[in-house]
């Protein structure tokens, strides 16, 4: 699959966005109207680069956005849940003590079993909406924007100290 400069832009703007919100900022400093905006701006972007990537017949376009929509809600709860721990480490991380640093752990560890729950949950209904290559392929690529996005936060978020 050859991706194009569409497909690229899309990629790096998720990117940067996810490293904006992983580096320790007040969160009086990020204008809420101006977040709201970025947030819709990454939705359609990851939207745009499902499509092109996908390249869906009629058909298959109409059966997978709405499962797609139910499931981008769903994950969207449990990035809200990853973003405040992000936030809550960036606030504490220099003198965090160690059971809140645990609590931290949990609590990701709670949303990557979610994740995992939410995908496992997700595929017999994308199953339904598409061919099963087609469904690996879109697995495919929500495991590589994960993977963008996880090599992002590593690389702002400082270790524990």
């Amino acid at each position: 699959m050859k991706l194009n400069i569409k497909t690229i832009a899309a990629v790096a703007f998720l990117v940067a966005f996810l490293s904006l919100l992983a580096a320790p900022v007040p969160a009086e400093e990020k204008p809420a109207d101006t977040m709201e905006l970025l947030v819709q701006k990454l939705k359609a972007d990851k939207k745009l680069l499902i499509a092109e990537t996908m390249q869906f017949s009629e058909p298959e376009a109409g059966k997978f956005w709405p499962v797609y929509d139910s499931y981008q809600a769903e994950l969207d709860k449990l990035v809200q849940r990853l973003l405040v721990i992000i936030l809550d480490y960036a606030d504490q991380y220099k003198m965090l003590s160690d059971q809140k640093a645990m609590g931290i752990l949990d609590e990701y560890l709670a949303i990557e079993s979610e994740r995992l729950a939410l995908r496992k949950a997700y595929l017999p209904k994308f199953r339904q909406a598409l061919p099963d290559k087609k469904v690996v392929r879109f697995y495919q690529l929500e495991n590589k924007i994960q993977a963008a996005v996880n090599y992002e936060l590593a690389a702002n978020i400082p270790l524990v100290k």
